[in-house]
């Protein structure tokens, strides 16, 4: 990362890192393709009105990853293998932690939070269900981000990928087994997610107990540093935070689409998990970008540290226009994939054509966000999406939609989000880069 042409390998490192996110979008949208063609419309909506809160949950903690990803790339950078070693060490008791706490806190609030987020009593308890079984699988979920994050942040994204393909096809088989045999529904395909994520995570513990000197690793190592444990929360709280305020903002775009039926609810869970790929495409753009800078930052490169921000710029520009365009020439027979209902289809392009072509701008944001976090300033990113995105969108909702309550109205929050947000990231980083190189 610190020697040589950028290019590529920033592709090398980005398309394996953009099959695993895929792979790991697909734990989900595979959940929604069995009960969607199997389960029947209600139980689509039952599953997708639980993504909000998922990503509400489990936002404050994988921002921890990213505090993880950056101080390890900027120990690997300066060659400091002492430091790196208790950086592992503290971010995998902390994954483990992190994980069971998450795991109590859904079991005892998950129905008093889809119940305050309107949920039809049609859905409701079928949500439940399936929320309260996914979340037992949290602490192998966030023992596997924890520890890709040390290997991406190494140079490695190729592991991740293997790991993840094993575990979307035993997801895939067992989502099948469990909903078409075992006639389980929401249940069957939680349950398929909770042992798909604990086989990614022992395979990943295998992997780094034997991997090599730096980061060879064994469950007595588990212990907390208290000084890494505490550079890693710098970052990852405000990461985290952003990420689970900015989900808050979701978790009430859900709300109001709750508040249209069933068959919409059933329409937004399909379109969104479509505009997932996408996002999620770029986002590894964005990821690589963080471990690119932060590296570069630790070996004093500044100028390789602009050249990396342009070109992952460029790849999240065109991957977001490709991509995105591609989904909505494809939109019918995608959303097909999820559902038979051809009223629902209909409502689904809604979504499909007002997100998914400006979709680029939610990814040049992220990856703006994440070149200032390389650098190792979290609160300004934090504080820029908090108020260009998430504030934004909930005035949006209490203003414009409840005065034009339409989808329509709705969903254009999303662009004019996203394009206010990344000019403001890209005055941030120019603050930011000349403070970094200057306090070196």
């Amino acid at each position: 990362m610190t020697e040589g042409p950028l290019l590529k390998p920033i592709l090398l490192f980005a398309i394996p890192l953009a099959l695993s996110n895929i792979l790991q979008l697909l734990f989900n949208a595979a959940d929604m393709v069995v009960v969607g063609r199997f389960s029947g419309s209600h139980a689509l909506a039952a599953v997708g009105s639980t993504s909000s809160l998922i990503n509400l949950f489990t936002n404050l903690f994988l921002g921890f990853s990213v505090g993880v990803n950056v101080l390890y790339a900027h120990y690997t950078g300066a060659g400091d293998k002492k430091s790196k070693k208790e950086t592992m060490d503290t971010a995998l008791f902390m994954s483990v932690v992190c994980g069971i706490l998450l795991s109590v806190f859904s079991l005892m609030f998950s129905k008093a939070m889809l119940v305050k987020m309107g949920t039809p009593d049609e859905v409701l308890d079928m949500a439940v269900l399936y929320l309260r079984i996914y979340f037992l699988g949290m602490p192998a979920m966030l023992f596997y981000n924890f520890g890709s994050s040390i290997l991406r942040a190494a140079g490695d994204t190729r592991r991740p990928l293997i790991f993840l393909t094993i575990a979307g096809i035993i997801n895939v088989i067992l989502n099948l087994f469990f909903v078409i045999v075992c006639r389980l529904s929401v249940a069957g395909v939680a349950l398929a997610s909770v042992i798909s994520q604990t086989a990614s995570a022992l395979l990943l513990l295998r992997c780094m107990t034997g991997f090599g000197e730096d980061i060879r690793f064994t469950l007595s190592d588990l212990h907390l540093s208290r000084n890494k444990a505490i550079r890693i929360m710098k970052i990852g709280i405000p990461a985290g935070l952003q990420g689970m305020l900015f989900s808050i903002s979701n978790v009430l775009i859900q709300s109001s689409v709750n508040s249209l039926g069933s068959q919409v609810m059933a329409a937004n869970a399909a379109s969104s998990s479509l505009e997932g790929f996408v996002y999620i495409a770029m986002n590894a753009v964005s990821q690589t970008c963080i471990s690119f800078v932060s590296q570069n930052h630790g070996a004093n490169k500044p100028e390789r540290v602009i050249k990396t921000v342009k070109i992952c710029l460029a790849l999240t520009t065109v991957t977001g226009l490709v991509v995105g365009g591609l989904v909505n020439i494809f939109g019918v027979p995608l959303l097909s994939v999820y559902i038979a209902d051809e009223a629902v289809i209909a409502i689904g392009l809604l979504r499909l054509r007002y997100l998914c072509l400006p979709d680029f701008l939610c990814g040049t944001m992220e990856t703006m966000g994440q070149s200032v976090r390389g650098l190792g300033y979290s609160l300004a990113p934090m504080a820029v999406t908090l108020t260009g995105a998430c504030l934004l969108r909930i005035i949006w909702i209490f203003t414009v939609f409840s005065s034009v309550h339409t989808l329509e109205s709705l969903y254009i929050s999303y662009p004019i989000s996203w394009a206010v947000t990344t000019l403001a990231h890209l005055i941030c980083f120019r603050i930011y880069f000349r403070k970094a190189f200057v306090s070196l």
